[in-house]
């Protein structure tokens, strides 16, 4: 069929049209990639460049679909070229064309749906104020929303724009509402549940056999638990003395057997308890009298009523009537007129009066001319010479020359000045003296609190008693009955603790010279053991025997006005001053003080009373002086029972402990060692050594290796 002129028309300006689109299309796609190109780093991650295909339709429809975002400041001449293009091709798709052999609005129509089905992801951005959604190809993978980004996926409002937004994240306090009621009644729900749970288990466990209430009313077993559906419960029962709502409390005094026995029994039953040792409360005894009418001791009071000592104790347990009597005595609350517990901080009040001399001590320290000072091609510090001692005096008491040397004399025998190098007690002339707070040593001295004691010195068999029943009263609450484990830690937040630190500063200037051999022996033997208590409290545990050795040399107390360490006690004094163990030297030289209170014969059963604070040492004891030798003998031989001491027949050897080999010259040869062992060993292996050293062979001695580790 020939066309009419009108169709000619119409046919032409549809080929110019599609010219048109065509170029179009190709001048996009060159577009597009010179700006994706160009601006690639600061586009997302996720965009992509387009690949257009080479249908005409397709250009036109993907020229519609594409727009790529770029910042507005960044906008270049072809981006701007690009936008006159686009809006070319709008006016392109308004024109509708008749026809049915081929129309061009129906291409287009017909190839924009697939177009759209190939693209998932969208990246808007916008261009001269038009917002485009990008999608890439369905084939390459989907990134994700970065942290605090969420992509919108419901639709959008009718009359809105149907590209994805972009949400960001808001703050917490502006999204959140909680809703405390609803919080309230799910914990609710859930602890009734929980508890329904439980008391179901419980009357499960009873109706089929399993539940035994003589285990749950037990003392030993305190702590029942099992499992329900995945929860693990733990029923912790009530003891016996929670429900008691008064006070037991004792009297007693230290290392006294009836007060131990009355101590263990309430510890077995798990009853708390307050005791009152009148050796560590001396004003307590008063008390005592008034509510009992005699000094004697145990007294146990159930709240202020007075129940008695260990023979009514033990008479209302035999009887079977002790739980009950307990309940009823305890069933309140505690009154005001019950013993009240020992306070933390406190001391008794004592009759102490101050030295004689203390008010010239502190002219003296007003008046010398106290200064470092060259001696002997050694500068002495903090001294001052006896002549200018003397000056002084003469002035002050306005007396003689010979009553000032006198004065002088006695403040050296009270300890209050020393010669600098220990040589004499005081003479008139060019020597050099000096304070005892200006002693070297002091700075490791931790009985020296900056002055010295002022008081007049005590007896020294009286401190050394008032001492021993302090340390034996925290030993009988802060250790464990067999004393191998010391709670340190407990013992330094004592009031029993507190008042032996305070007790050690009559140390200072005590007159060790008027004590008994016996009571010599006790003294350094209690002494040590206090003071190894005392370092591992205030500079820790040794560990290993380089550490135990620094701490034997530096940790000292200053008694009777000389430094007094744990390594001089045990080898100066007690070793009547013979070298350590791996020492070169003897703690005490020539001329020095502390040699007129050296024991003058060495006891080897020492070794088995001094304990060093680790589990291979013997245990911690105090040592009366009456019976210091029965006492020593019975501390070696428990070691010996409970050391890991050995007798091996068949291979002819004894394992003994290494305390023996360090101290080797203390008891001799190693043939005398074992007879001298023998003595404290059990009958058991006491024959089985008679039998090794009678036949006359030879006999392995293997020291055993020594556990520094803490008795704690």
């Amino acid at each position: 069929m020939g066309l009419s002129n009108r169709e000619h028309a119409v046919a032409g300006e549809k080929r110019h049209l599609l010219d048109d689109g065509v170029f179009a299309g190709n001048k996009i796609n060159g577009n597009l990639e010179k700006i994706s190109n160009g601006y690639a780093h600061d586009l997302h991650s996720d965009s992509r460049i387009l690949n257009c295909e080479n249908s005409v339709d397709e250009d036109i429809q993907d020229s519609n679909d594409f727009v790529v975002e770029a910042p507005e400041e960044r906008l270049t001449r072809e981006e701007e070229e690009f936008s006159e293009i686009e809006m070319g091709k709008r006016d392109v798709e308004d024109i509708v064309v008749n026809d049915s052999e081929t129309t061009l609005s129906q291409e287009i129509g017909n190839s924009a749906p697939d177009t759209r089905e190939n693209h998932d992801i969208t990246v808007g951005k916008e261009i001269r104020g038009h917002e485009g959604i990008e999608q890439p190809l369905a084939q390459l993978p989907k990134p994700e929303a970065p942290p605090g980004v969420s992509i919108s996926t419901t639709p959008p409002p009718s009359g809105e724009d149907d590209s994805n937004e972009l949400i960001r994240s808001q703050s917490l306090t502006e999204n959140l509402n909680v809703d405390m009621p609803a919080i309230g009644k799910f914990i609710r729900e859930r602890s009734n549940s929980i508890s329904a749970a439980i008391a179901k288990r419980l009357s499960s466990l009873k109706d089929s056999g399993d539940f035994d209430d003589s285990k749950m009313n037990s003392v030993d077993s305190e702590v029942t638990e099992f499992n329900i559906s995945g929860l693990k419960v733990i029923v912790k029962l009530k003891n016996e003395d929670e429900e008691l709502k008064g006070l037991i409390s004792f009297f007693s005094r230290s290392n006294c057997r009836d007060c131990t026995a009355v101590r263990t029994f309430f510890r077995e039953r798990g009853l708390k308890f307050v005791e009152i040792n009148i050796d560590v409360y001396p004003q307590r005894e008063k008390e005592l009298i008034e509510r009992t009418g005699s000094s004697q001791v145990p007294q146990i009071f159930f709240n202020e009523k007075l129940f008695g000592g260990l023979v009514a104790l033990n008479s209302l347990r035999n009887s079977g009537c002790f739980e009950h009597r307990l309940k009823e005595m305890l069933g309140k609350k505690c009154p005001d007129g019950s013993p009240a517990p020992p306070v933390y901080g406190f001391d008794d009040p004592e009759e102490e009066s101050t030295d004689e001399m203390v008010t010239i001590v502190r002219v003296l320290h007003q008046r010398l001319p106290i200064q470092d000072r060259l001696m002997k091609m050694k500068i002495v510090k903090n001294c001052f010479a006896g002549a200018e001692l003397v000056e002084v005096l003469i002035h002050h008491l306005d007396c003689g020359r010979r009553k000032a040397i006198d004065v002088g004399k006695q403040l050296a025998r009270k300890h209050f000045i020393h010669h600098v190098f220990g040589q004499n007690d005081f003479e008139d002339g060019n020597h050099f003296y000096r304070f005892l707070e200006h002693e070297p040593f002091i700075p490791k001295c931790y009985n020296f609190r900056g002055f010295t004691n002022d008081c007049e010195p005590k007896p020294a068999s009286m401190v050394c008693q008032r001492l021993t029943k302090i340390m034996s009263a925290i030993l009988e609450s802060y250790t464990s009955d067999n004393r191998c484990h010391v709670d340190y830690a407990n013992i330094s937040k004592s009031e029993e603790f507190r008042r032996y630190v305070n007790l050690t500063q009559d140390l200072q200037r005590l007159n060790l010279l008027e004590l008994s051999p016996h009571e010599k022996l006790a003294f350094f033997l209690n002494l040590h053991n206090a003071m190894v208590i005392h370092a591992v409290i205030r500079l820790g545990h040794p560990e290993g025997m380089n550490d135990s050795r620094s701490i034997s040399s530096d940790f000292q107390y200053i008694v009777g006005g000389y430094p007094y360490s744990l390594n001089t006690i045990k080898n100066g004094i007690l070793r009547s001053n013979r070298r350590a163990p791996y020492s070169l030297v003897k703690p005490f030289g020539t001329g020095d003080g502390r040699l007129e209170i050296a024991l003058p014969k060495v006891n080897p059963l020492i070794h088995f009373g001094l304990c060093n604070g680790t589990r291979s040492s013997p245990i911690v004891r105090f040592f009366t002086p009456q019976g210091i030798e029965s006492e020593l003998r019975y501390a070696a031989r428990d070691f010996f029972q409970k050391s890991r001491m050995e007798v091996d027949l068949e291979k002819r050897t004894v394992h003994l402990t290494r305390i023996i080999k360090w101290f080797s010259a203390d008891f001799g040869q190693e043939k005398e060692i074992l007879k001298w062992i023998i003595n404290y060993l059990d009958a058991t292996k006491a024959g089985l050594l008679t039998h090794l050293l009678s036949d006359g062979g030879p006999i392995n001695i293997v020291y055993q290796d020594y556990d520094w580790s803490a008795n704690s």
